[in-house]
Parts: structure tokens; sequence; C-alpha cells
């Protein structure tokens, strides 16, 4: 399968991307930055510049033509403001959605984060009540189009240990935390195997479960 991951070299898309590849499929990962083509090349991605901040719905379309599935796990990062958070978080969620009904590729995966909600109080900290409300608006989007075969994985905080192949999946979860490079199998499973998750919104968690038990049981 040809794969379009937006946010190809974070951490978790660079981890997707090497497990696509390793099993055989072409992962496509999307880039601000022509420097960083080297990283993905290395993983066995194929890298495409192209920044969802700035680009045309035609653009987007273009590349992501010939897909079997996209991913969206882009992020505007740590040490970014309310403004990106919106315009990354969930406008270029919206935007690669757009380009995927546009041409016609039904499966969309989106990576939202746990507590995600359009209505988000800012609390003690108003970036990240805004990085909350944007995840929570985008999922509410995706859910709502009935031409995607979508699925919004919403992964408990994020650490940076050894994946362990154990996780929790289920519409709730409770709160927990989950390494990246289990986050990253999880999306491999459920672009794999797509019928268990289709229309679903799931938690991840770390958990004593084997992913595709997980998945098959969630």
């Amino acid at each position: 399968m040809r794969i379009v991951i937006a946010g190809g070299h974070g951490q978790i898309g660079l981890k997707l991307e090497r497990l696509l590849a390793e099993r055989g499929d072409r992962p496509v990962g999307l880039i601000r930055r022509a420097e960083q083509q080297a990283a993905l090349r290395d993983v066995g991605a194929e890298p495409v510049v192209l920044d969802l901040e700035s680009a045309g719905p035609d653009e987007v379309a273009a590349v992501v033509s010939r897909a079997d599935a996209v991913v969206f796990a882009a992020g505007a990062g740590a040490g970014s403001g309310a403004g990106r958070k919106d315009s990354v978080d969930r406008a270029a969620a919206v935007l690669l959605a757009d380009a995927a009904e546009h041409v016609g590729v039904r499966r969309y995966v989106l990576l939202s984060s746990m507590g995600a909600d359009a209505q988000a109080p800012d609390g003690a900290d108003p970036v990240f009540g805004a990085y909350l409300r944007a995840k929570g608006a985008a999922d509410d989007d995706i859910r709502a189009r009935r031409s995607l075969d979508w699925t919004v994985l919403r992964p408990g905080a994020l650490t940076d240990e050894p994946g362990t192949g154990l996780v929790r999946l289920a519409d709730a979860t409770g709160r927990g935390a989950i390494p990246r490079a289990d986050v990253a199998a999880v999306l491999a499973a459920l672009l794999a195997e797509p019928a268990p998750a289709v229309g679903r919104t799931l938690e991840l968690v770390s958990g004593q479960d084997a992913i595709s038990q997980a998945l098959h049981g969630s």
C-alpha cells in the first residue's frame, strides 16, 4: 500500500514509516523542509516537501491522489503558540481530509490526543487548552465525514521508553502513558487491518494486550 503520512519527520512519523517500509508498504512522508529528506530516506520512506500550513488544496490533492490511505500525525510541537495549534493541529488535518475526499482516498487515520475537546477550557495553561480545542475540532470534523473510512486515535501521555507491544486500546481506557514506538505500531496495525476500527474514536495507553489482540478486542 502507498500511505501518505503528514508529520513524516516527527518521532512517531519516522517510526511508523520504518515499520511500513519493513513490511513492504510504500510510506510517503510529508515534511516542511528539504533538509529533512535524508532522515525519511534512511527509514525507507519517500519524502515530499509540502507545508500544510501554506499549501493549497490542489497541491495536497496531487500528493495523495495515488495513496491507499492517509495518516495525519503532524503537530505544531512544543514551544508553538495557540495560533499554530489551530493552523496545524486543526486546519492542516482538515485540509488533508479535504484532499483525500477530493481524490477518492477513503482510509484516513487521525492521530489525536487523549482529552481532545473542541470546548476545552484554557485551564492553567492557555496554550495547552488551545491545543486540546484544536485537536478536538479536527476530530469532530473528521468524524462528521461519511465519505471517509476514518479512525481517530487518542493516545495518552507520550514517552520515549522502548516499545513493549503491549497496549490497552478501547473506546475509553482511562488516563495513562504510552511509548511513541507503540503508538507507531498501533497506527501500522490500523492501516493493515482497518475493519475493527473504522468509524471509531479509540484511546490508547500501555496495557497487557498484544496489539493485534487489542485491535480485535477493542
